[in-house]
Order: C-alpha cells, then sequence, then structure tokens
C-alpha cells in the first residue's frame, strides 16, 4: 500500500522524578541527604532513511510515545535516561504542525533528522539542594512532561524528472523502458495509483530519476478525483515530460488535453506552468501521431518528439534532450 499523507500525534517522555532521600547507616548518624536525580524522558525523532519509499508504516499508528525516564533513588543513584523514539520516513517528507499548519521541516536528503518532541528534564533530588545554611534539604523535584505535538506528515516523491499526462498516455510504458522500474500496465485508464521511480542511465557515470506521475483530469488542481495527491508528487521534479497520446481511447481531442493539463499544473501552482518542459507524443507506431506532432508543434511554437516506448523511436533523442535540460540546470 502506497501511502503519501499521514496525521500522527507524538508524546514524548516524562521526565523521571528526584528523590528525597537521607543516607542511614550505622555508625553514620548524620549521613545527610543522597536523593538522586531523575533521567531525562526520550524524545521523538523523525529521521529520512534511503529506501524507505511510502508512509504506510505509520499509516495504523497514530499515537507514537517515547518511553518515561527513570526516577532517581538513593546513594545519589541518577535515573536512567529514556532512549529516543525515531520515526522513519523517506527522503521528500515535509512535516507540518497540524495545528498551527505550518512547516516545520522539510526533510529531503537521506540522513537528516531533527526532534520533533523533546522529552521532559528528570526532576532534581534532594542532594541538589544541600547547602551549608541547608544541611537536610527535604525538597525535590518531580519529572517535566515531554513535548506533544499533532503533525502532518507528506511525502511529495524527490526526482529529476517528471512523467506527466493524461491517463494512459504511455507513462508506466515508458518508465518501464527507459529503467528497471517495473509499474503496473494494463490498457485502460487510472492504472497507476501512485507515482513510481526509476532510474535512467544515460552514460557510464550520468543517471538521473525519472517519476511516473499518475494521469492528470480536468479540475485535479481543485482536488477532483486524486489531483492534489498527484499534483505534489510533480512540485520537485525539476523537468517535467509531458506525454501526449495521439489517439486517446475516449475520444478526447490531443491537442485540447495537453493544453488542459499545463492549465492544471498552472492552477496548482504558477512555478509548475513554468517549469522547464520537454513534449513528445507517444505511440508513434500509431499512423496519426506524426501529424499530432506536427500540429501540436505548430500550437507550442517549439520542437515536439515522436517516441514510441514499444518500438523504441525516439527514446534516445528524449533521454538526450532530459539530459541536457539538466545540465543546464546544474549550470545555472
Amino acid at each position: 500500500m502506497f501511502v503519501d499523507r499521514v496525521q500522527i500525534e507524538v508524546q514524548a517522555g516524562r521526565g523521571g522524578d528526584g528523590c528525597m532521600s537521607f543516607r542511614r547507616e550505622k555508625f553514620v548518624p548524620k549521613g545527610g541527604p543522597d536523593g538522586g536525580d531523575g533521567g531525562d524522558g526520550g524524545s521523538i525523532i523523525i529521521e529520512a532513511r534511503e529506501g524507505v519509499d511510502h508512509l504506510s508504516a505509520l499509516a495504523h499508528r497514530k499515537l507514537w510515545r517515547a518511553t518515561k525516564g527513570k526516577n532517581g533513588s538513593g546513594a545519589k543513584k541518577t535515573g536512567r535516561k529514556a532512549e529516543n523514539l525515531t520515526i522513519l520516513v523517506p527522503p521528500g517528507t515535509i512535516v507540518m504542525d497540524a495545528d498551527e499548519h505550518f512547516v516545520i521541516r522539510d526533510l529531503t536528503q537521506p540522513g537528516e533528522s531533527f526532534i520533533a518532541a523533546r522529552g521532559g528534564k528528570g526532576g532534581r533530588g534532594n542532594a541538589t539542594y544541600k547547602s551549608a545554611t541547608n544541611q537536610a534539604p527535604r525538597q525535590f523535584t518531580y519529572g517535566t512532561a515531554g513535548e506533544k505535538r499533532l503533525l502532518i506528515l507528506e511525502l511529495k516523491v524527490i526526482a529529476d524528472v517528471g512523467l506527466i499526462g493524461k491517463p494512459n498516455a504511455g507513462k508506466s510504458t515508458l518508465l518501464s523502458r527507459l529503467s528497471r522500474a517495473r509499474p503496473e500496465i494494463a490498457n485502460y485508464p487510472f492504472t497507476t495509483k501512485h507515482p513510481n521511480l526509476g532510474q535512467v542511465q544515460i552514460d557510464f557515470d550520468r543517471s538521473f530519476v525519472m517519476a511516473d506521475i499518475p494521469g492528470l483530469i480536468e479540475g485535479a488542481h481543485e482536488g477532483v478525483g486524486l489531483g492534489h495527491e498527484f499534483l505534489r508528487h510533480v512540485e520537485r521534479a525539476g523537468v517535467l515530460v509531458h506525454l501526449v497520446e495521439p489517439l486517446p481511447m475516449d475520444g478526447t481531442v490531443p491537442i485540447e488535453n495537453y493544453l488542459g493539463i499545463r492549465e492544471e499544473l498552472s492552477q496548482y501552482d504558477v512555478n509548475l506552468g513554468e517549469r522547464p518542459e520537454i513534449i513528445a507524443v507517444t505511440k508513434a507506431e500509431l499512423p496519426n501521431a506524426a501529424s499530432i506532432r506536427d500540429e501540436l508543434a505548430n500550437v507550442v511554437s517549439q520542437p515536439v518528439l515522436l517516441i514510441s516506448a514499444v518500438t523504441g523511436q525516439g527514446l534516445n533523442d528524449l533521454t538526450g534532450s532530459v539530459a541536457e535540460l539538466l545540465q543546464q540546470q546544474a549550470a545555472s
């Protein structure tokens, strides 16, 4: 199950209580105070870990609670500090405060982590209150409560290239042809229910990550269908590859489909509408594909590729164009 948005509650551990104790030994009539401090409570840490692909592990556990610190004891023994609780998430996860609706941290790189809820401090034992004027203190303090927060974790897939287009435009087939990814492929719309990632090798030492973004439909920017869930994954892609099907199964017009997707991107985020884009008409083996390519090129006033994931036509041109755009972005 692919999950890309969850809401969880995190509760850090309470600090252990300080101890009030006096040394009691034979032949030691004035042993004095010896109550130890309590240990600190465990904190909640959220860490981006390579190999974690989605948030499904968090979907069925709404409360994450760290353990309490141990209480202090006599002989000035400090209570043991509780272990921290680490929640693993995929790189690309945004952590937001669910109550105040602000971004706490954007974990983009593997290994990045932060303390989402800090454990409570251990209380002071009475031994710490001893002074020249207070030889037998009876003061001690309880441990403080750990922080408690309601969080929203939202995954935005990190990819160099995002494949976009209407359902059944051939995105999954293209990804499977260019990489080792094996997304579900079938001859009906909405086969892809979640983004699929694949690494495309350009040459010996150059490659890029491509994401197959599920098909977009009219009204996606308003959340129609799974619009918001799909569109959030496009945001991080530096280059968009827009696939246009020359003979849509639903009888729609390819040019209008292209313009419709462009409108959805701009309505969702103006920056997406300005993202570098490579346009390719798919299924070049179909008889009308070349004419659709020419018509679309006239409308957008830029070159449009003609490709086929089945025969391999134009795939080298596509990867070359992507590599060139990525190189330009890296140099700028």
